[in-house]
């Protein structure tokens, strides 16, 4: 923790020899703060990736309502360079050598967690173990293919998304309050994978589906390949500042008790619906709110409504359900929303 201190309040004779610098949260004072910051990482993740400019909006919630993103997509659809673009839009205000704005793990079946989380190195010259840190210290990780490794890595990633820290030799490192995983899973291949069990599934905020760009886009792509692309000089942000985001957008939103009755009536429904073997968490539930939080700043408001929920609903539920077989998660979920979601629209609009 920084404490700042007024230099006019010092003596000349005891003042510090280093300059004071003071830190990078200090801008972030309006949720019009938050949504410039935003703006800044969505146009240098649209000037690297053509045509997902829905993802970019939802990458960009999850980043600020500190949950982690499950892409399911097909290869070659431009996950590294939309994790790329976000990790290198972030500038260190730390000075951590250690910590990397941007790693990518590519996982495979004989990933040991240590090539993850790090390892103990004994050094020669101080008869020492030190600690090497793994590619899990940085700023935005991307896990490629997550599913083909086994439970023993999974679970070394589980306890550094659910707690942002590693345990190597019964020794916690902890992670970056920035911290953030955008994991990838092929839709199609199953050969020589491992589902992800329900409670790693769990610490995902969202699940997102990477379809095919559309096809203005894909020509543009194709027309950009092969000529040297001109680069605007778009300006980064600070670590600090995403993280000076995080905290305001939780005590600035204001969250309606309407709104946390409307997602508890969502949840209590599924759970009983005979089509849901296992129902959402109460985890789940309390990761919406940030979430939902995020997304009514990014769209110009100060509170969240129901349009918020209904846009969320689907990418914050549908991987946490454990359905009978050949009921659609989507399907179900909005079925399910209808009746919770009309009556708080009626109670906001005052009507019985």
């Amino acid at each position: 923790m920084t404490i700042e201190t007024d230099p006019t309040l010092v003596p000349a004779a005891v003042a510090p020899a280093a300059p004071v610098i003071p830190s990078a949260p200090k801008g972030i004072s309006t949720l019009d703060d938050v949504r410039s910051v935003a703006g800044r990482l969505r146009d240098r993740m649209r000037e690297q990736v053509m045509g997902r400019d829905d993802i970019i909006e939802l990458v960009l919630v999850a980043l600020f309502a500190d949950g982690h993103v499950l892409l399911e997509d097909y290869p070659g659809s431009g996950k590294t360079t939309l994790a790329k673009s976000l990790g290198h839009s972030i500038i260190d205000d730390l000075h951590h050598d250690d910590i990397a704005d941007f790693r990518r793990v590519q996982f495979t079946p004989d990933l040991l967690p240590s090539d993850v989380t790090g390892v103990m190195i004994f050094d020669t010259a101080t008869n020492n173990f030190t600690f090497r840190r793994g590619p899990l210290f940085a700023y935005v990780v991307l896990v490629d293919e997550i599913n083909r490794t086994s439970p023993k890595v999974q679970s070394a990633l589980l306890e550094a998304m659910a707690e942002k820290q590693v345990t190597v030799d019964n020794t916690t490192h902890r992670l970056d309050e920035l911290f953030f995983v955008l994991a990838t899973q092929n839709p199609l291949d199953a050969v020589g994978t491992y589902p992800l069990p329900m409670a790693q599934l769990d610490r995902f905020l969202f699940k997102l589906s990477m379809k095919h760009i559309d096809r203005a886009s894909e020509l543009e792509v194709l027309r950009a390949w092969g000529t040297p692309r001109v680069s605007r000089d778009l300006p980064k942000v600070l670590r600090g500042d995403v993280v000076a985001c995080r905290k305001l957008v939780r005590e600035t939103v204001a969250v309606d008790a309407r709104v946390q009755e409307c997602l508890v009536d969502v949840a209590r429904l599924l759970r009983a619906d005979k089509r849901v073997r296992q129902g959402i968490s109460t985890r789940c539930l309390v990761q919406a709110i940030p979430a939902l939080q995020t997304l009514a700043v990014l769209r110009g408001r100060d509170f969240v409504s129901s349009e918020d929920l209904e846009t969320l609903a689907p990418v914050l539920f549908a991987h946490r359900l454990e359905l009978a077989p050949g009921v659609v998660a989507p399907a179900l979920i909005s079925e399910i929303l209808k009746a919770p979601i009309e009556r708080l629209s009626r109670q906001t609009l005052g009507l019985p």
